[in-house]
């Protein structure tokens, strides 16, 4: 216990206690009356060497317990953890990778067929194409054959019919005529041998 000079002096001397002279000071210090303590540094002092060793083993076996028990524990733990973690995520990128890999030739193999089915399918559009325009064109050629040819009977029809109407035409044409310029019918028999000779000569 440390004593202040200011409670020295005023506090009671205790029962049996010679009185100070005047102008010392009691302390509990172990420091002598009158003088200063001319010793060493005490962490230097070499009668403290041996606790100073004492207090140093006991904390450095302290903080050793602590390291091994607590805090080594801990860390390892966290690096274990840590490791793990990361392991497990590389795994996790190189299932992902391979997943990926694998969707990736799927889609290749896929896209391969689509285009190889594609063309096929273009070759076989444009040759059923082909084979329907062959088979229209031939068809309406066909067509068109029978039209012409009923055109021709037709036509041929037509002029049979007119051929064979051209002589009376002729007649009464030639009847009209002869009306008019001599003013009087002529013969039915005159007619027809006159329409003959006419025809004969074209």
């Amino acid at each position: 216990m440390f004593v202040t000079s200011a409670y020295a002096q005023t506090a009671p001397a205790a029962p049996n206690t010679p009185a100070a002279p005047a102008g010392e000071v009691h302390t509990e210090t172990g420091v002598a009356h009158g003088g200063e303590h001319k010793g060493a540094f005490p962490p230097l002092d070499s009668t403290y060497f041996a606790s100073q060793l004492l207090w140093l083993i006991i904390s450095f076996g302290l903080f050793y317990l602590l390291m091994k028990k607590v805090i080594v524990p801990r860390v390892g733990g966290i690096l274990e953890h840590r490791h793990d973690r990361i392991a497990q995520d590389l795994d996790e990128a190189a299932r992902l990778k391979a997943e990926a890999d694998a969707a990736v030739e799927t889609y290749e193999k896929e896209l391969a067929a689509a285009r190889s089915k594609g063309h096929k399918i273009a070759e076989t559009a444009r040759e059923a194409a082909k084979t329907k325009a062959v088979a229209d064109r031939a068809a309406i050629e066909a067509e068109l054959t029978e039209k012409l040819a009923a055109a021709e009977i037709r036509i041929g029809e037509i002029k049979a019919k007119a051929f064979a109407e051209v002589g009376q035409i002729a007649e009464e044409t030639a009847t009209a005529i002869v009306d008019q310029l001599i003013g009087a019918k002529a013969s039915g028999d005159d007619i027809k041998a006159a329409v003959a000779a006419a025809k004969t000569e074209a």
